[in-house]
């Protein structure tokens, strides 16, 4: 952090001294920060570390067919498929103790084994940039930015040693459930160049932020049994419609600061941190919580 300090005070440096020596006969300074052209178009390519507010959405509870949150464990995804459809819950074969390499009776699944350290991991973000130039200083800006994200957490089930065992105490194992969500960001917003360099300035931005957040997927792997929470069957093997993936557009801001580059007459390249104050349309009440980028975009000027 004091390296990155000490860089942005250097750039200044630069900025000021450039702008001293373009003062003309009259007092008067002349603005070209990099020769900037009216319209620009270029990609994004960054990391996302998205805000773990909403990462419980995915915790195997679930949502019915409003799209609201399931609130008992009876009407859960994680009841629903590990105790009655691969449980043996309809009579049929118990998958859950075969997994487990148990008697059909010797497991257990209860509502205190539900998931618990749910959590986004960093993902790559993907984007299409787009800048109309006001000025040599002042743009509007349309960024159209992607996300697949993955998140993850741990459930236990509990064995009960077999017979004849030399096992005591029964055997409480951790396993994996895994979740998927997609977002789409559009960001409309102002973006501004400070100093007057030819080739390296420091430059902010900041403006409204949408951002359409769709529930993926779901599910859970114990041992070498991989189950698809999201897909139910009834006991005839009958898929049924039991779940809504709640997806929707939420509103709300962004920013933005890092270090403009003007490579040459055509191609420019800015190295971004960006916070953003998001609404995520996943589980109920969402709420606007911060979100955070970091990464790199490379312009076009036409």
């Amino acid at each position: 952090m004091n390296r990155l300090a000490k860089l942005f005070f250097l750039l200044l440096l630069m900025n000021q001294s450039d702008l001293l020596a373009q003062e003309n006969t009259e007092g008067e300074t002349t603005e070209n920060p990099g020769k900037q052209k009216s319209f620009k178009v270029g990609l994004y390519i960054g990391s996302y570390f998205a805000n773990k507010y909403t990462a419980g959405a995915y915790d195997g509870y679930g949502f019915d067919l409003d799209g609201l949150r399931n609130t008992s464990f009876e009407s859960s995804y994680m009841y629903n498929k590990i105790i009655m459809e691969y449980g043996g819950g309809y009579g049929q074969v118990d998958q859950i103790a075969l997994a487990l390499n148990v008697n059909h009776a010797d497991w257990s699944f209860t509502e205190n084994d539900m998931p618990v350290n749910m959590h986004y991991t960093p993902a790559f973000l993907l984007g299409l940039q787009c800048r109309y130039s006001v000025d040599n200083k002042n743009a509007i800006s349309l960024n159209i930015n992607a996300a697949k994200l993955s998140i993850s957490g741990n459930f236990t089930i509990t064995t009960v040693p077999p017979t004849g065992s030399t096992q005591i105490n029964n055997s409480i194992q951790t396993f994996g459930i895994k979740g998927g969500e997609q977002r789409l960001m559009i960001q409309l917003g102002y973006n501004r160049i400070f100093g007057n360099n030819e080739k390296v300035n420091l430059f902010a931005e900041g403006g409204i932020n949408m951002t359409y957040s769709q529930f993926d997927k779901n599910e859970i792997l114990i041992n070498n049994l991989q189950i698809n929470l999201m897909e139910f069957y009834d006991f005839q093997g009958v898929q049924n419609n039991y779940t809504k993936a709640p997806r929707g557009m939420g509103f709300g801001a962004y920013g933005g600061a890092g270090i403009n580059l003007s490579m040459s007459e055509k191609f420019t390249i800015q190295l971004i941190y960006s916070p953003s104050f998001e609404g995520i349309k996943i589980g109920n009440n969402p709420k606007l919580k911060w979100q955070h980028a970091i990464g790199l975009r490379a312009y076009y000027n036409f």
